[in-house]
């Protein structure tokens, strides 16, 4: 059967706190892969050519939990089960409405979770919420599972219906979860419906396309589905910490790439996978699949480059393992397929019914309310990591940074934008240049007024004998002053002729501030202070909020104190 390839719309899913969540020290399952992925997935650009949606939280969830070594409960259980979900869900939903062809949710796809048991790491089957969704809409849905393990709980949920067909490659005997024999074919309305690939170790990427292509072409042909949902675990790659095949990531994405050939609506999921660093390389590239996209080997700069070492290069090479599989093996399990195969009856059809509702999520009006009050816990979630996001077009001459190492850049430059404005006002060097000795400071703004008469009668006041020493210190205080105000005069002057080519306003307010000092000082020259008159004439002294007050300076009275109430 020839199809024509056409280019397919795809959606991405992913919500930031996904990679938050821990199973426990020592244990091998860790959601920080699917952050990794997605920050290869920026870095290589591919997001410009997919819609990103965030993860819609599945509500109603009933879990059922194992306490033990390979299902702990650990901490935020519930919300990791309804991120993983809901991203399923509603990729899913996403397919029914003809608004995408191809829907990726990497945070799905944990295959073996029971309707009332948890298991090998999985709580909630979000793969079976999706394939019921599908069937709303759809009469067939192809439920293909390339991961090292059995796909047991997919298969159990339909084993007994015809409208949902399961083919699984897997690795069987001794291993875990020890279901998906050959013979395991479905029962009652869903006999032969359920097809199981049982594979022994070293599977390399030759005799996995020997495998299949001609068993999903066949099952193709008679069952002829509407919608397929591929469930991509990565723990088939060679070198896998629980896994014992020798796929390359070439062979791993071909399955992908053969599945658009037939231009059915693809749901995208993710599964297992315990070597994170291969895991993040592997969807990656079947993202690009998905888009039809080639990206180079050579790994872009991101967040996590230093986990790609030695190489940091995408693809991965197979190990020097023995395929335990023979050619007579392989020859063996397909023919015996393919007599299932044909046991099936042509395109089984559905009876007209019904649409059921779509899933009901939390609506966006409620969630933007302004009269809802959002709790600290809920606004804490909405805050997104800095190393989640990157800037991949954010490049100059001194290589490409990323958005954290950007904002880092903004704000020392403000902060030094700013120290050197105070440091301006202050009148010292801007940061960076050596600095002048202190000068002493003087108020500039402080404006020093008094009554004619008062001066006159200061003026008209003849010195005596008797306070020619009493004056002395006032003289000697007086000059003083008028030393240091001639200083800073001299400073003033320095700094205007240094800054010539400068601003031509600041040099006019450095000379305004210039000739007030000028007139301070012939306003003190014209005083004569009397320490000794007993004249109550006072001086009036206006700060810079204009308020007047008593120059305590003039009078050797002191004031009485106040009343104590």
């Amino acid at each position: 059967m020839a199809y024509l390839e056409r280019k397919r719309k795809v959606c991405y899913y992913y919500d930031g706190d996904i990679g938050n969540y821990y199973y426990g020290q020592g244990h091998p399952m860790k959601p920080h892969r699917i952050r990794m992925t997605h920050n290869l997935v920026l870095n290589y650009g591919l997001y410009r050519k997919m819609e990103i949606f965030s993860n819609k939280h599945c509500e109603c969830l009933d879990i059922k939990v194992n306490v033990g070594e390979d299902c702990p409960v650990f901490d935020g259980l519930y919300e990791f089960c309804q991120l993983s979900g809901g991203g399923s869900i509603a990729a899913a939903v996403k397919v029914n409405k003809q608004q995408t062809d191809i829907a990726v949710n990497w945070a799905g796809g944990l295959h073996h979770a029971k309707k009332s048991e948890a298991s090998g790491f999985c709580y909630v089957n979000d793969i079976v919420l999706a394939i019921l969704e599908l069937l709303k809409y759809h009469q067939r849905v192809l439920y293909i599972d390339i991961d090292i393990h059995h796909g047991d709980g997919v298969e159990e949920a339909f084993y007994t219906t015809d409208r949902v067909m399961t083919v699984s490659f897997h690795k069987y005997g001794e291993y875990f979860p020890g279901t998906g024999d050959i013979r395991d074919i479905g029962a009652s309305k869903g006999k032969y419906y359920a097809v199981n690939f049982p594979l022994r170790d070293g599977v390399d990427d030759e005799c996995y396309d020997q495998i299949f292509s001609p068993v999903i072409s066949k099952v193709m042909e008679m069952y002829q589905p509407s919608v397929i949902v591929l469930q991509c675990g990565a723990d088939s790659l060679a070198g896998d910490r629980l896994g014992c095949f020798n796929l390359s990531l070439k062979g791993h994405s071909a399955c992908v790439e053969f599945m658009k050939k037939f231009n059915l609506p693809i749901v995208l999921l993710g599964g297992g996978g315990y070597t994170i660093r291969n895991v993040a390389r592997c969807w990656a590239q079947e993202t690009s699949a998905a888009l039809g996209v080639e990206i180079p080997n050579e790994l872009p700069y991101n967040d996590y480059f230093e986990y790609f070492g030695p190489d940091f290069k995408l693809n991965i090479s197979p190990t020097n393992m023995t395929n335990q599989n023979t050619p007579d093996y392989i020859d063996r399990i397909k023919t015996r397929l393919f007599e299932n195969l044909r046991m099936l009856p042509h395109a089984p059809g559905v009876q007209m019914q019904p649409i059921p509702s779509d899933v009901q999520y939390e609506s966006d009006e409620e969630e933007n309310d302004p009269d809802t009050r959002i709790s600290m816990h809920d606004k804490d979630k909405r805050i997104a990591c800095d190393e989640e996001y990157s800037d991949s077009e954010d490049e100059n001459e001194g290589g490409r940074r990323n958005r954290q190492e950007y904002h880092r850049h903004l704000q020392k430059r403000i902060k030094t934008f700013s120290e050197n404005e105070v440091a301006k006002m202050n009148g010292s060097k801007p940061v960076g240049e050596v600095a002048k000795p202190p000068v002493p400071k003087i108020e500039e703004n402080t404006q020093v007024s008094a009554t004619t008469e008062t001066l006159q009668g200061q003026r008209d006041v003849q010195p005596m004998d008797k306070e020619s020493t009493a004056r002395e210190p006032a003289a000697h205080d007086n000059s003083s002053q008028q030393m240091e105000i001639e200083d800073a005069q001299k400073v003033k002057e320095q700094e205007i002729s240094n800054n010539e080519g400068g601003n031509k306003e600041e040099s006019s307010a450095k000379a305004a501030d210039l000739s007030e000092v000028k007139i301070e000082e012939s306003e003190i020259k014209s005083q004569v202070p009397e320490e000794n008159s007993t004249n109550k004439d006072t001086v009036e002294v206006k700060n810079n909020d204009g308020k007047t007050q008593l120059d305590q300076t003039e009078r050797k009275e002191a004031s009485p104190e106040p009343m104590q109430h």
